[in-house]
């Protein structure tokens, strides 16, 4: 297998997964900012020009970050970062699925149409009179999803999930395009300083490849 990674919310977040999981795989970078991901040939590895994907035994090749954390997860399951049982799983999708379409693809539309702007208007359609509005949604989310945050420390109570990578690296990324959250939150401010703590959090900054 071989894992194409890059310098943006959606890979990072597969390689903390990577990190916690203690699962090594080897990896080329795709440079995103000059729109390698664009252009063939790598629109031949995944013709929706995103990233990251990878590239499965057989040649085929998988995308979407979720779909690969997945389909890992399916291969090693342990340490289990979805779950070990049904309910668990179940759990874990749930607040998956509330931080993906609630908070972070407000937070990625946004940036592309404000601060990502110059790099994303001859890629994409783009909305910049939509991007403070969109930046409004998002943090009112995260309200809404701190004040359902159970006795944690984590969003599925005891156990650290991809739940808590996902939202975590899109809150880190939100801090250095002008998205900032409110640290004050009762629940969320002490839960990301928890995960932050990690060591993934950190060694997740750097590409596979380095």
């Amino acid at each position: 297998m071989l894992i194409y990674d890059a310098h943006s919310p959606a890979p990072r977040c597969l390689r903390m997964f990577l990190l916690e999981k203690q699962l090594q795989l080897p990896a080329v970078a795709v440079d995103v900012m000059t729109g390698e991901n664009r252009q063939l040939p790598y629109l031949t590895v995944n013709p929706a020009g995103q990233t990251p994907a990878l590239r499965l035994d057989d040649g085929s090749t998988l995308a979407e970050a979720v779909a690969i954390a997945e389909y890992l997860e399916e291969l090693y399951p342990l340490p289990a970062l979805i779950g070990s049982t049904p309910e668990q799983r179940a759990q874990t999708r749930q607040w998956w699925r509330r931080v993906e379409l609630n908070i972070t693809e407000f937070m990625h539309n946004a940036y592309h149409y404000a601060e990502g702007l110059a790099r994303f208007e001859s890629r994409i359609p783009v909305l910049p009179e939509a991007a403070d509005g969109l930046k409004r949604v998002a943090q009112d989310r995260l309200r809404w999803l701190d004040s359902m945050f159970g006795a944690g420390p984590y969003l599925c109570g005891e156990r650290f999930t991809v739940a808590d990578i996902w939202l975590y690296v899109w809150l880190d990324f939100g801090v250095t395009v002008n998205q900032p959250f409110d640290r004050s939150l009762p629940n969320i401010g002490p839960w990301f300083e928890r995960i932050a703590a990690r060591p993934g959090a950190e060694l997740s900054r750097k590409l596979l490849a380095a």
